[in-house]
C-alpha cells in the first residue's frame, strides 16, 4: 500500500506495493471499511508518528518558503487552514533538507505527507477514534494510488493533486460521510487541480500540496452542501471511475510534451 520510513529524498515506485491493477474507489472503500486493523496498524502507527512530526517541525523551523506558517498567520487557525498548512510545513521541511523520516506513497514522500497529515489534524480537531484515523488513512493512501496507477511512474502531472484529492475523499469519511461524499470529493478536486505540473521537487511543492489539500476539503464541502460538478464539465466524466481515468490519460498521454518542456526550460534551453 505503502513504503515505510524513507530518508529526505523522492524516491522511485514503492517495493512490496499491492497489486494496484485491482482497484477501484468501491473495492478500496469496502476494504477500507472492513479490513483488519491490526494487519496494518504498525505501518499505519508510523506514518501518523513519522509524517506528524516532520510537519511539527516544519512550523517550528526555518525550511523553504514557509508556506505553512506564512497560511497559519495569513488566514488563521481554522482546521481547514491548519489541514493544508501542516501539510505545506511538512513538505517545506522534506525539501529543504529535514532528515527526519516520512512514510512515503506511490514512491514520494510528499504524497504520502499530503494523504496523511491533513487527516491527523482533521482526526484530532473532531475527536475521532483511533479506527477512524486508520480507517480514513488506508481509504486515503489507497485512492491516491489509484489515480497514480493509470498515470504511470514519470508523468508532468502533480502527484499532490491525487493525492489532496485522496486527502478529500479521507476527510469526508472523519466528517461523517459515505461512499458517495467519498467519491464526489475526489471528483470535484480533480476537476479543480488537474492542470498542475510537476516541475522537480522543491520548496514550491509545499504551496502546491497546499492548494492540493484545500481543494480536496473543498471537494467535499461542495457536496456536502448540495453542489458538485457534472460529466460534460471540462474533463470531467459521468462516475468517479470515467474521472480518474480522463486524469489519468492527461497526465499519462497528454503531458508527454509537457514534460519534455519542463526539462528544457529548467536546462535554460
Amino acid at each position: 500500500m505503502l513504503r515505510d520510513a524513507a530518508p529526505a529524498s523522492e524516491g522511485g515506485e514503492a517495493e512490496g506495493m499491492t497489486d494496484r491493477g485491482v482497484l477501484s474507489m468501491a473495492g478500496i472503500w469496502d476494504f477500507a471499511m472492513t479490513v483488519d486493523l491490526d494487519d496494518v496498524r504498525g505501518l499505519l502507527e508510523r506514518q501518523v508518528a513519522c509524517n506528524a512530526a516532520v510537519a511539527d517541525e516544519g512550523l517550528a523551523g526555518d525550511w523553504g518558503a514557509d508556506i505553512g506558517s506564512v497560511m497559519l498567520g495569513a488566514y488563521g487557525d481554522d482546521v481547514k487552514v491548519r489541514a493544508c498548512a501542516c501539510a505545506a510545513a511538512a513538505s517545506d521541511a522534506r525539501m529543504s533538507g529535514c532528515e527526519l523520516p516520512v512514510v512515503i506513497n506511490s514512491g514520494s514522500g510528499n504524497q504520502g505527507i499530503t494523504v496523511s497529515v491533513p487527516l491527523i489534524v482533521y482526526a484530532r480537531e473532531l475527536g475521532s477514534s483511533d479506527e477512524q484515523l486508520y480507517r480514513a488513512l488506508v481509504l486515503s493512501n489507497l485512492v491516491a494510488i489509484h489515480q497514480k496507477t493509470g498515470i504511470g511512474r514519470l508523468s508532468a502531472f502533480c502527484g499532490a493533486v491525487c493525492a489532496g484529492a485522496a486527502a478529500g475523499a479521507g476527510i469526508a469519511y472523519l466528517d461523517g460521510g459515505g461512499y458517495k461524499e467519498a467519491c464526489h470529493a475526489v471528483v470535484n478536486a480533480l476537476s479543480i487541480v488537474a492542470g498542475m505540473v510537476c516541475d522537480g521537487a522543491k520548496p514550491s511543492c509545499a504551496g502546491k500540496i497546499a492548494f492540493s489539500v484545500n481543494a480536496g476539503i473543498l471537494g467535499y464541502v461542495m457536496y456536502r452542501d448540495g453542489q458538485q460538478f457534472y460529466g460534460g464539465d471540462g474533463i470531467v466524466k459521468k462516475g468517479v471511475e470515467n474521472t480518474i481515468d480522463s486524469i489519468a490519460r492527461l497526465g499519462r498521454d497528454g503531458m508527454r510534451a509537457t514534460n519534455d518542456e519542463i526539462i528544457r526550460i529548467m536546462l535554460g534551453s
